[in-house]
């Protein structure tokens, strides 16, 4: 994060300017929490964030670098140096980092981010941090060619597009056959990775870095399909010291390997019988719901963190310092559960799920990714779902009832199913 002007009226107690790349509103938040003014720019007319309390809008596509750079740059806060662009999506990211060196803003340099969206680049420089048990990998330019490329890598293994983002494309592949069905789903030309298949419990960890220094904010259990898609996170995570020492250590040394040195930074890490061995890093914060969790459970506000970090402002009120997985002051367990529902779902049917979930003792939070009134009409992808529920309990087993009991009203019965229609929402 370039430090100079955009914190010299941090200092002075001039209000900062959190410019936002079409943001949850879950963002718009946690700039006010961090005492920022926020403008929204966004290329629609209108956003959810219109209705949780930006200042000021900016209709405009940012994902034109170009049309960005020029909306943001008639803003007097942006003129004089008193904010900053951010954008907490894999492609929002990239367009802030590009703008704030333009603009001459602080941030996150684009250098780091494209670092850590290269999974290729990233494998090979994180293998280098256990060079007597390094991944196993391959890059893959043409989809006929995955079956024998899979073959030298063996089976199983983990097929990915080199600078892809929250699990879309990827595929797990068991053997030759499912090696060329899987080729039926990518692109003729293309960019994939090919890798082994890590075995071990994985953990997603939130850290934030100022000056080349990383601290890590916390850490969940991800928890994984048979496909490796997302179903969830539990906090905290048992580990003992030696361990917990060795994410932390590894966390940064790949970052430290990708020139990361400000901002925030979303780290996947499986736990295998050799060490901590990487899945994918990003230069932004985790899912918004991951964020919820952490704050439910210890009161990390990561959100609030990265931006007032971001803006040069005090960082915000933290809770005494956890391990990342150890019992928390605010909970002693927390977790959240994803929900899809099946295609031909009607409106009904989601309705009273989520409200029934909503009254299960424990819950937190059940948020719908879709409209109320829509019908569901094919699967989601990646990191995509339908509905997650997020709960606190006293003990492992009360949250692991918590969490069964409302998934399981959000799960509608057969009678509440339509028609299977064609894809996309209705």
């Amino acid at each position: 994060m370039r430090q100079g002007r955009g914190h010299e009226w941090a200092r002075e107690g001039r209000e900062p300017v959190a410019v936002l790349l079409s943001p949850r509103p879950a963002v718009v938040a946690a700039a006010r929490r961090a005492g920022a003014r926020t403008v929204v720019v966004a290329p629609g007319p209108s956003v959810p964030s219109d209705r949780e309390g930006a200042e000021r809008r900016v209709r405009t596509d940012w994902r034109d670098h170009r049309h960005l750079v020029g909306a943001v740059g008639r803003i007097e806060a942006v003129r004089h140096g008193r904010a900053a662009v951010f954008g907490f999506d894999a492609a929002g990211a990239l367009a802030a980092a590009r703008a704030n060196e333009e603009l001459g803003l602080p941030g996150t340099p684009t250098a780091a981010v494209t670092a850590l969206m290269d999974k290729a680049a990233l494998r090979a420089r994180s293998n280098t941090l256990h060079p007597g048990r390094p991944v196993s990998f391959a890059r893959c330019g043409r989809a006929e060619t995955l079956p024998f490329v899979a073959t030298l890598i063996g089976y199983p293994c983990v097929i990915k597009p080199r600078a892809g983002a929250d699990g879309e494309g990827v595929r797990l592949v068991h053997d030759e056959a499912g090696a060329r069905a899987a080729a039926q789903g990518y692109p003729e030309v293309t960019d994939l990775l090919v890798e082994e298949y890590l075995e071990g419990p994985e953990l997603t960890v939130a850290a934030l870095s100022r000056e080349g220094r990383h601290r890590v904010l916390g850490w969940s259990r991800r928890l994984t399909g048979p496909r490796l898609t997302a179903t969830g996170h539990d906090l905290p995570v048992s580990l003992d010291p030696p361990t917990a020492q060795a994410v932390r250590a590894f966390v940064r040394a790949v970052l430290d390997l990708a020139g990361h040195h400000d901002g925030p930074s979303h780290t996947e890490v499986i736990l295998t019988a050799h060490g901590p061995r990487l899945v994918e890093a990003h230069a932004r914060p985790g899912s918004e719901e991951f964020s919820r969790l952490l704050r439910a459970a210890h009161g990390t506000d990561v959100l609030g963190l990265a931006l007032a970090a971001g803006l040069g402002l005090p960082a915000l009120g933290a809770p005494p310092a956890v391990a990342g997985g150890v019992r928390s002051p605010r909970a002693a367990y927390a977790g959240l559960r994803y929900v899809d529902f099946p295609p031909g779902l009607g409106p009904g049917g989601v309705r009273q799920g989520v409200t029934a979930a909503r009254a299960v003792p424990g819950v937190v939070r059940v948020q719908l990714e879709i409209p109320v009134g829509a019908t569901v009409l094919r699967a989601p992808t990646g990191g995509l779902h339908h509905a997650y529920v997020l709960a606190t309990a006293p003990t492992a087993g009360a949250l692991a009832r918590t969490l069964d009991r409302a998934a399981g009203l959000m799960r509608p019965l057969d009678r509440d199913r339509r028609i299977r229609q064609p894809e996309g929402f209705a």
